[in-house]
């Protein structure tokens, strides 16, 4: 295996274990009290489908979301996933290196020449330069190379059914049932270990706020790079991205990034490496 593909399969087996943040804050609202028991272990886990399934109905999930929900299966490597995102811990040179950080800059200036027109577009529609959105991009899934192979409505289903963070992740499973019943995704789709979506790993609820048609051929497809681009740059906006405004450590835009993803270490490795792609 050469370097530069060792390093993109370094990238995309973290990418797995992130959780953007796009994941903080819950997008859809649930009721913190749910009938449905969560449970730490497969061995709870179709009961508590069933019982979940009224309740995603009582909250508008139509037929198609619903028969997703019933054909979830609890997956495993999710759960591993979840406990053990060891990257987060590693010291800023660490975590850079691990994930890559010269490759994703070198790759980002080239795609930044390459797509020149739609990424002054976003940086006039949305006020988000470059930089940022191509670090990201990287970050997450080798810019696109890797995306992920589990199951995303099980995925989401197994997270919001396990106790660790099932007020949270409930949301997004109803909001993943949502775009099922819109064609938006279907029980098949797949994505990373968390129900992360796309080229830039959004989570379903994410993928309801903040998604827009990207290339404008009228739909919205988190796998197409251009979509997924394109609501990366609203989510940043959404998240208080002011245009010309610097995003390093301590100036205005850091605050966006942070919202994107909690672990520090990953902000700053992402203010580094758009900087860089920026120039």
């Amino acid at each position: 295996m050469n370097k530069v593909r060792a390093l993109a399969c370094t990238m995309a087996t973290t990418a797995m274990l992130a959780v953007p943040i796009a994941t903080v804050a819950p997008i859809v609202a649930t009721t913190p009290a749910m009938a449905a028991t969560c449970g730490n272990n497969a061995s709870g886990f179709n009961a508590w489908k069933q019982s979940f399934a009224k309740e995603a109905a009582g909250k508008g999930i139509k037929k198609r979301g619903l028969q997703a929900l019933e054909g979830a299966q609890y997956a495993t490597k999710t759960i591993a996933a979840d406990r053990n995102q060891k990257s987060f811990k590693y010291s800023l040179e660490k975590f850079m290196q691990v994930r890559g950080a010269n490759t994703i800059v070198s790759q980002g200036k080239s795609k930044k020449k390459a797509d020149a027109r739609f990424f002054a577009n976003m940086e006039a529609k949305y006020g988000v330069p470059a930089g940022p959105l191509l670090a990201i991009h990287g970050m997450e899934t080798g810019f696109g190379r890797f995306t992920g192979n589990t199951n995303m409505v099980s995925a989401a289903a197994t997270l919001a059914y396990d106790c660790r963070r099932s007020e949270f992740f409930t949301g997004h499973l109803l909001a993943a049932l949502k775009l099922v019943d819109r064609g938006v995704i279907n029980s098949n789709t797949r994505g990373a270990a968390h129900a992360e979506l796309g080229h830039t790993q959004f989570l379903a609820g994410n993928v309801l706020k903040y998604g827009v048609d990207g290339d404008g051929n009228g739909r919205l497809d988190l796998n197409n790079k251009y979509d997924a681009l394109a609501s990366t740059a609203n989510f940043l906006r959404a998240h208080g991205w002011r245009k010309g405004g610097g995003y390093q450590k301590g100036e205005v835009n850091y605050r966006a990034i942070q919202g994107w993803n909690a672990a520090g270490v990953y902000q700053q490795a992402i203010a580094i490496m758009a900087k860089q792609i920026d120039g």
